[in-house]
């Protein structure tokens, strides 16, 4: 007997659709200006994810009670979030209300929808919907009250561990970001240069004739968020895009120079260590007088982000060239002193961005742990008899 069948005690379990147990509605028109000009304390909720999705406050609101609203258009089509309280929400939104709840609980409606609802994105056209004709056909097991509530408590704790970890893993960062610039702060007492006087020639791929297979780092293949190199392809001369052009090795310091705003940066390691980078890269080869840690962490500052957002050039495809980026004047010290501040930064960076250690590694295993014991609680076995005819 597992988990979920010790919490029933045998109790049966009725199947009925979202529309049968829940009424569903959308959001209305709320425009940028208006949220602008009505500046208030309740929230307005949209389709993002960031944040909660949560995209400014107005001084009036549609909605007091608890909820729960989903995203019915766009990339995040079909997510599902728990409300509560006073707010608004836009018309790329839906909101559920349940029609009884003796009968059905918010957060285990919550917890159901967040694994149902994607199945029933329809992604045609190139832009996935969910409208409330597709949301409510969702099928809803409804065991007793008690038991939705014991399960809703469970996951509740869960989610609870995870939320933790990530406003703790928040916290490090500021103060990572704090003592890397303070760090890396110096004045005339020592010398500076810029990045093209203190880094070597690179060379480009020579595809003719060229039968290896190379793996290639796109714009994309760089994680904004811990500066690794997640995702790459397998290209040859046959199938190489027309950007696919740098060669790199390892230790090199990889900068996109589109959108360069977003500081998406990388050091080549041993595993693409004669690669091929997108010339949407500057490729940074440390000289022997600098680390090239000492460079990789140069860039991340917040002094290079407002340098490269005052060098940019263009508004809806922003872009620096590689001649400006070289511009950037960094300190040079001795390379003892430069290795002992390399090192202080590392211990900061693993705690704050490792997937294999620090606070990332066990937010991901507690959000694994989660995701069991959501599997597991809410395996309910839909018996077609119990359907309630739609």
């Amino acid at each position: 007997m597992n988990y979920l069948e010790k919490l029933l005690q045998g109790a049966p379990v009725e199947w009925k659709t979202l529309g049968e147990v829940a009424k569903l509605q959308r959001g209305r028109v709320i425009s940028k200006q208006y949220l602008s000009e009505n500046i208030g304390d309740y929230p307005v909720y949209s389709s993002q994810t960031a944040n909660n999705g949560e995209i400014g406050t107005i001084s009036t609101f549609d909605f007091d009670q608890e909820a729960i609203t989903w995203t019915t258009d766009g990339a995040n089509a079909g997510t599902v979030f728990h409300r509560l309280g006073k707010f608004s929400i836009t018309n790329v939104c839906g909101l559920v209300n349940i029609l009884d709840l003796q009968q059905l609980d918010y957060k285990f409606l919550f917890y159901w929808l967040s694994i149902e609802a994607k199945k029933y994105v329809y992604s045609g056209m190139g832009n996935p919907k969910l409208m409330s004709n597709q949301m409510e056909k969702i099928k809803i097991p409804i065991p007793p009250l008690s038991v939705q509530k014991e399960i809703a408590r469970i996951l509740d704790a869960f989610t609870a561990i995870t939320s933790e970890l990530t406003s703790e893993l928040t916290l490090r960062q500021k103060q990572y970001q704090h003592y890397r610039d303070k760090l890396l702060t110096f004045g005339d007492e020592v010398e500076w240069k810029t990045l093209g006087e203190i880094t070597s020639p690179t060379k480009n791929i020579q595809w003719k004739n060229n039968t290896q297979a190379y793996r290639y780092i796109d714009l994309t293949s760089v994680s904004r968020e811990n500066h690794c190199i997640l995702e790459t392809t397998e290209i040859t001369a046959l199938n190489a895009p027309s950007r696919a052009q740098r060669l790199v090795k390892k230790d090199d310091v990889i900068f996109a120079t589109t959108r360069p705003t977003q500081l998406r940066f990388a050091l080549i390691n041993d595993i693409y260590s004669g690669q091929v980078v997108s010339t949407g890269y500057c490729v940074l080869r440390a000289k022997e007088e600098v680390l090239p840690k000492w460079i990789y962490y140069c860039i991340s500052t917040i002094k290079f982000k407002n340098y490269v957002e005052e060098n940019q050039s263009g508004s809806a495809y922003p872009a620096i060239s590689d001649a400006k980026v070289k511009e950037f004047r960094i300190p040079i010290l001795s390379i003892q002193e430069q290795k002992r501040i390399v090192s202080v930064l590392d211990k900061f960076e693993t705690l704050t961005n490792s997937l294999s250690d620090g606070l990332p590694k066990e937010i991901e295993l507690r959000q694994k742990q989660y995701e069991y014991y959501r599997d597991l609680l809410l395996n309910f076995k839909q018996d077609e008899a119990s359907l309630s005819p739609s």
